[in-house]
């Protein structure tokens, strides 16, 4: 039997559920329980209290986010689309991939090694493809030109 979200306790325990399994942003927060039928009214008030209580925190959340999105070889232009579609202020996903403690150029790197066996393009289409591949995870044509022409770290 689904648990009915029509009053605010019902609602806080399904959203301290959701954010007991992972950080979430309030706008995924709020679609998901939009999905189980809450009303708006309550679920802006429970985030509301949420937040001010510290279990919401959206820079937490980008932060928890972009970490496991570059854990998993993608870079930074894919994360911030990613985040974008999540509803996040590019402002803030600016900012917080600014304070990432990354190096996007080793990132890059390791995701090449891994795929190509760092191996260097011999003709054009090898290097369209490789070049393809690293643009669709997130990295810059600029960063993959350099990789390639095997001088990432000027």
């Amino acid at each position: 039997m689904p648990v009915v979200l029509d009053n605010p306790a019902a609602v806080r325990l399904a959203a301290m559920d959701l954010l007991a399994q992972r950080e979430h942003g309030r706008v995924e927060l709020t679609r998901k329980l939009r999905q189980r039928g809450a009303p708006l009214e309550l679920i802006d008030s429970a985030l509301d209290r949420l937040a001010e209580e510290g279990l919401l925190c959206e820079s937490r959340y980008l932060e928890s986010f972009i970490a496991s999105r570059a854990r998993g070889g993608y870079g930074p232009q894919r994360i911030r689309e990613d985040l974008a579609q999540r509803g996040l202020p590019r402002g803030d996903i600016d900012q917080a991939l600014r304070d990432a403690d990354i190096d996007w150029s080793e990132q890059l790197r390791e995701v090449w090694r891994r795929k190509f066996s760092g191996r260097q393009p011999v003709d054009a289409r090898e290097r369209a493809q490789q070049g393809r591949f690293l643009a669709y995870r997130g990295y810059s044509m600029e960063m993959i030109s350099r990789l390639l022409r095997g001088n990432l770290d000027d």
